[in-house]
């Protein structure tokens, strides 16, 4: 009998990577979680008062990305390594929304689209790029011969450009780390969404008119970014990011369209 397939997901307890958790475990694979807080909070993130069933068969570790003596001989023997970590809002934009900090000198520091050093704050450079970059050194340390990055169809008006340019800098760097028995995928979904996140179902409704106007206009409304963009299941992500790791052919980035194909293998396998 053939050894279990191992995946390991950092970011294994958020809103997008304990979904791949979740799908992993139905197709068969020994999973391993690594985040900073170990297993997830699952009535915020699940609405559910108890860990699922399918919750026992993930292990979950506490990690921190910047540091691989923290989780690196959990990737012995792997076979995809999944980052689904990242930043949406840096501290300074949030500080300007919530009052904390000052409007003109915080959107100064948010919308500034140079890399400059904010100490121990999360930034984009850090969150988007830096960990990615990190963690797949240290998956090829280990020989892990696939390596699938949670990236994104593009940004947003009201958003820094250095959130979407960082992930487009992990798009581009990932792949030039090895030369030999070295895949990466890179999915570009648009926005995400589920009830379980009840914020996202409305600003999900508002995407679908939007994309779908878009469209019918042939792409030509600008200046809109995701909004114009057809917004995606969160379960649909996972299981297009299972798939694409099972599939040997995939590679590269992978679009909207291309992430929708994959879910339905993914389904159609799931109903076998």
């Amino acid at each position: 009998m053939s050894a279990a397939r191992h995946l390991v997901v950092c970011g294994g307890n958020g809103f997008v990577g304990s979904r791949i958790c979740k799908a992993a475990v139905a197709h068969n694979y020994r999973v391993t979680s690594l985040s900073r807080s170990g297993q997830p909070d699952w009535k915020a993130l699940w609405s559910l008062s108890s860990p699922p069933a399918w919750a026992s068969q993930v292990e979950w570790h506490k990690a921190n990305v910047f540091d691989p003596s923290t989780y690196s001989d959990k990737l012995e023997g792997a076979s995809a390594v999944v980052h689904t970590m990242g930043i949406l809002i840096e501290e300074d934009y949030k500080g300007v929304l919530t009052g904390k900090e000052p409007i003109i000198s915080g959107l100064k520091k948010a919308f500034d689209n140079k890399e400059v050093d904010r100490g121990k704050q999360l930034t984009y450079e850090s969150m988007n790029r830096d960990s990615a970059i990190t963690l797949a050194k240290t998956a090829i340390d280990h020989k892990v011969p696939t390596f699938l990055y949670i990236s994104a169809s593009s940004g947003a008006p009201m958003l820094p450009t250095r959130y979407i340019s960082t992930k487009r800098d992990a798009e581009r760097i990932l792949p030039t780390l090895a030369t030999e028995d070295w895949r990466t995928i890179s999915l570009r979904p648009g926005i995400i969404y589920d009830s379980t996140r009840p914020i996202t179902v409305p600003i999900a409704m508002l995407t679908g008119v939007t994309s779908t106007i878009n469209s019918l206009t042939g792409g030509r409304i600008p200046f809109i970014g995701v909004a114009g963009q057809k917004p995606l299941k969160v379960d649909a992500v996972a299981g297009a990011a299972v798939q694409a790791i099972d599939d040997p052919d995939v590679s590269g980035v992978v679009d909207i369209a291309g992430i929708e194909k994959l879910a339905e293998k993914a389904w159609r396998k799931g109903m076998l």
